[in-house]
């Protein structure tokens, strides 16, 4: 058996499946016990399945399945088999838990105060996509819609999308006649799409440390054995010392900060430490990171 490379992500694998997990159960959450009692619209293909809910009293469960499958059909010959295994999954799992949900017949939550209702139920779905997007999965839906025109037309996707989001909820006139339930659904898309950043963003962000220390080979040395990050040393002048410096720098998740100021004062008590946010870290010489 040939020897996977050691960059090698399928050790990973069950990490992302779980998180997919976690994330379209947040979603399935937000969608049927927050939502849809109170007959909110929404974007994508689950907005489209409320839709047909609230007008033929269709299985939400059971359409999302069937356009999935549609789109997932269409989305095999254009984008090929490396992008469907995570969306599988993840419409099997958000089909799943769509089903569990409407099969409970729970009390509606917070029926005296619909507009807090649909706020968290949209915090709860869009932080649960930002979950299933965090690693790369998808739930299906116009994510695929906008990946197959994005791959034949010069459209962006956030454009396409949310092009896509607003026919439907414009659509919800035809149920509703009613001019409120579309400007409520704008409001809907418009805190899940924040609360997929925030969850994206919160996750990926990256910290970057300046670290100042005569003992700098110490603290190199353990943060590469113990956090498993990759050190840069820069040669510097203290200026008014005018003599010669070794500074650290080092890129770290937000996470271990607590952890890398630690080990410094451990080593260094009298180390000094310059930490800031990194908007995005690109190109080679991250091997470590994990």
């Amino acid at each position: 058996m040939e020897k996977l490379p050691e960059f090698s992500l399928k050790r990973f694998y069950w990490k992302d499946y779980l998180i997919i997990a976690l994330g379209t159960f947040m979603y399935a959450l937000g969608v049927t016990q927050f939502i849809m009692p109170h007959q909110f619209v929404m974007g994508g293909l689950a907005g489209a399945a409320v839709l047909l809910n609230y007008a033929f009293g269709l299985p939400v469960s059971l359409m999302v399945f069937v356009m999935n499958a549609l789109l997932l059909l269409a989305a095999f010959k254009v984008l090929g088999t490396d992008f469907l295994v995570k969306t599988i999954v993840g419409v099997s799992m958000l089909s799943a838990f769509l089903g569990m949900f409407e099969s409970f017949h729970w009390e509606p939550i917070m029926m005296d105060e619909p507009i807090m209702a649909g706020l968290i139920g949209s915090i709860v779905a869009g932080s649960g996509v930002g979950l299933v997007m965090s690693v790369n999965g998808s739930s299906g839906g116009t994510d695929i819609v906008v990946l197959i025109i994005n791959k034949y037309r010069n459209i962006t996707p956030g454009r396409t999308m949310l092009f896509v989001d607003l026919v439907i909820i414009a659509s919800s006139f035809l149920i509703f006649k009613s001019v409120e339930t579309i400007v409520f659904g704008i409001i809907i898309i418009a805190v899940m799409a924040t609360s997929v950043d925030w969850v994206l963003n919160g996750i990926r962000q990256s910290v970057q440390f300046f670290i100042f220390s005569s003992r700098y080979d110490e603290i190199a040395t353990q943060i590469n054995l113990q956090l498993h990050r990759g050190c840069t040393v820069l040669d510097g002048v203290g200026w008014y010392s005018q003599k010669p410096q070794k500074v650290l720098l080092v890129m770290a998740k937000r996470n271990e900060s607590t952890s890398i100021f630690r080990l410094v004062k451990q080593i260094d008590g009298n180390a000094f430490i310059s930490q800031s946010n990194v908007v995005g870290v690109y190109g080679q010489g991250f091997d470590r990171m994990k």
